[in-house]
């Protein structure tokens, strides 16, 4: 439950930086950034 509300959180605020960021290549960097971060977070929670 609590990694789903994590997840929620850091869509919600990757939403809004995104939005607010005007370069496509910084949105890029922000989406991968946060998919390898997300990733992480799954792999040290769930596989320990």
């Amino acid at each position: 439950m609590e990694y789903y509300i994590f997840v929620l959180v850091a869509l919600i605020v990757a939403f809004i930086v995104v939005k607010k960021v005007a370069s496509c290549m910084i949105k890029s960097v922000i989406l991968l950034a946060m998919v390898v971060a997300l990733a992480a977070i799954y792999w040290l929670y769930f596989m320990n």
